[in-house]
């Protein structure tokens, strides 16, 4: 045999590989259980991973699994406190993946690598524990990779410039973390989305990112556009100069003045001590200019302590919610919103508000507490409250992403995207699963929500929708509700003075179509009764000129594939906003409808990495009258 050349032995193994490779691998259900062996902490989650099934893509799909054409494409084990490790050498052996999420668990540790995975295309490891420095060369070789997410981290050193050279890197989310030094040079063009905000950052900001929504930037110490403009170092060196030679000045002349007083009694005597004030520094709260002080709270009390109506929730002062830096949310028909960041670095959000003063302290406290004990991750949770008579204050965490409605309605950057179709669905399905739990816990509540719109959708930092401003109705001055809540806009409300259970579920109709077409409901606008519903008309309108894709919003990309099952939710939302109350859906019947949607007509075509790629809205087909067995005006 040594006489054989070696070039005779590639063919040869090459060949005895084709026919003993099967022996060798593992199925992909193998690769998954053996995967599940390092994970903890999933309780009953992951029951239905059995190997004495069919297989992860056969029969019924196992949790958190994604498949294409009986393939595993994906694994989504999101929101289920796991720990442990994410064992990336096993799911290596799973060859079609290309998408992996674990956001929104309990994951510890240095950052996995993640690089072996080479044809990885979306990679979601938001909100979770890990720590530590993340390796320079830690995304090399990953010229596939769209989206990364790993928000909400501990992870520190530098952004590594590995993960800025990604050819096709399109979304970026570093935000709440503990990088630090400059930003490196991105090197895409089409850059829609980077979020480096709240971390060590310095520095100027690449040109690249200039066109990002300056909050992307909030927490560091960075500088040029979108951000104010970088002083030169030259520039600096002066102003420390001018700064130093100034106040050396200063000092010298005061100096000089207390001596000669000190030297002339007759001088010193003008200058006895003055009878010492109490201090009264003024506070500003988010900008907003207010006649009270810090000192004014201080002065009464008890009275003045913030009421914690979650016995889980770190206590603070509200004297730290008063000094702390401050930011304008907005200013609507109930008062004043800021974001406050107290001592321990987190955001809280307080809301003002001056028309409860018919409402006595002890009821108003029963109701608040009410109100803390919701918990529901569709809820926005109400922290802590403060009462006086004449307004009363409301705490919660602050919502990264703002609200549904700075999304759908504000001018954007050039070239950043819009809310593409895939979101805006996980957005209504979170909405509905919302207000289903609202009416289950406030069930003597007529409006369980009452004052449903999309500014009172906030978005964290997943885009998970919260719902805010629910269950105010009986805090609320009646005169002031009738005039500015979203539930009084209601047909029967206009026609007949009274509201019924059915009114949050024609919000909901109301918002899902302000979601589909981008239209604002101009009829919010109006104070006082609300007449027709303005938005409803005009999708009627459309739908009886059998007008095409003309309804959707034209800035919702991901639609590829999905204009079926977006023609659904119009139909549900139409549904909703039902101007007979008695044709009206009820709330149990919305949300099943909602549950049933999918992001793709087809099962079988479902990619979360597509998500925002495509185009604009192109419905295959007219939208018909026949699609709708139902009118706006009964």
């Amino acid at each position: 045999m040594d006489h054989i050349k070696p070039c005779f032995w590639f063919p040869l193994l090459f060949t005895l590989a084709c026919f003993m490779g099967p022996s060798w691998s593992q199925t992909e259900a193998e690769i998954l259980l053996k995967f599940k062996t390092s994970l903890t902490n999933y309780g009953s989650q992951l029951d239905d991973w059995d190997a004495s099934g069919p297989g992860p893509c056969g029969g019924k799909i196992w949790t958190g699994v994604r498949c294409i054409n009986g393939s595993v494409y994906g694994l989504r084990l999101e929101n289920m406190s796991l720990k442990g490790v994410i064992d990336i050498d096993t799911i290596m052996g799973l060859q079609l993946l290309r998408t992996v999420s674990f956001m929104n668990n309990s994951f510890v540790g240095p950052f996995p690598d993640v690089s072996k995975l080479v044809y990885l295309k979306v990679l979601y490891l938001a909100n979770n524990s890990f720590s530590g420095a993340i390796r320079e060369d830690g995304f090399a070789g990953m010229n596939a990779l769209q989206k990364v997410f790993i928000g909400w981290n501990n992870f520190t050193g530098p952004i590594p410039r590995s993960l800025a050279a990604l050819p096709r890197l399109v979304q970026l989310g570093l935000e709440w973390n503990h990088f630090e030094g400059r930003i490196p040079d991105f090197e895409q063009d089409n850059l829609s989305l980077v979020n480096v905000a709240h971390n060590n950052l310095y520095g100027p900001i690449p040109y690249r990112l200039s066109n990002m929504n300056p909050s992307f930037f909030a927490g560091n110490n960075l500088c040029g556009k979108p951000l104010a403009g970088c002083k030169s170092s030259r520039k600096k060196r002066t102003i420390i100069i001018i700064i130093v030679v100034s106040g050396s000045l200063v000092i010298l002349a005061l100096i000089a003045a207390v001596s000669y007083i000190l030297k002339d009694p007759a001088m010193a005597s003008r200058f006895k001590e003055p009878e010492k004030k109490k201090p009264g520094n003024t506070v500003t709260v988010g900008q907003i200019s207010e006649e009270k002080s810090a000192n004014y709270y201080k002065k009464l009390g008890d009275n003045a302590r913030l009421q914690f109506v979650r016995s889980e929730r770190e206590r603070f002062d509200l004297q730290d919610l008063l000094r702390a830096s401050a930011e304008v949310l907005g200013s609507g028909s109930f008062g004043s919103s800021y974001k406050a960041v107290i001592s321990n670095g987190r955001a809280m959000v307080v809301k003002r508000f001056k028309h409860m003063n018919n409402v006595g302290k002890e009821e108003f406290r029963e109701h608040m507490a009410r109100l803390g004990s919701l918990s529901h991750p569709n809820v926005l949770s109400l922290v802590a409250f403060y009462y006086r008579r004449e307004e009363k204050l409301l705490v919660s965490d602050f919502a990264p992403n703002g609200s549904l409605a700075s999304h759908l309605h504000s001018r954007r950057a050039p070239g950043q995207p819009g809310l593409d179709w895939p979101t805006r669905l996980k957005i209504i399905k979170g909405v509905a699963n919302g207000l289903a739990y609202l009416y289950n816990e406030l069930s003597n509540l007529t409006l369980p929500h009452g004052h449903l719109k999309s500014s009172n959708v906030l978005l964290d930092h997943t885009f998970e929708p919260l719902l805010a401003d629910y269950g105010l109705i009986p805090v609320v001055n009646k005169e002031h509700a009738h005039q500015f809540m979203v539930a009084y806009k209601s047909p029967e409300f206009s026609q007949y003075d009274r509201t019924t259970r059915k009114t949050d579920v024609w919000s909901l109709g109301i918002l899902i179509l302000e979601l589909l077409t981008g239209k604002f409901p101009a009829n919010y606008l109006k104070q006082g009764k609300g007449g027709n519903a303005d938005l409803a008309t005009w999708v009627n309108s459309v739908v009886r000129e059998e007008w095409t894709g003309e309804v959707f919003d034209k800035d919702m990309k991901g639609t590829r594939n999905g204009e079926g099952e977006m023609l659904n939710l119009l139909k549900i939302g139409m549904c909703c906003c039902e101007w007979n109350v008695e044709r009206r859906w009820e709330l149990k019947e919305a949300l099943a409808k909602i549950e049933e949607l999918k992001e793709r007509d087809s099962d079988n075509a479902e990619d979360y990495s597509s998500y925002g790629s495509e185009g604009d809205v192109h419905t295959s087909r007219a939208i018909t009258e026949e699609d709708f067995s139902f009118s706006v005006q009964g």
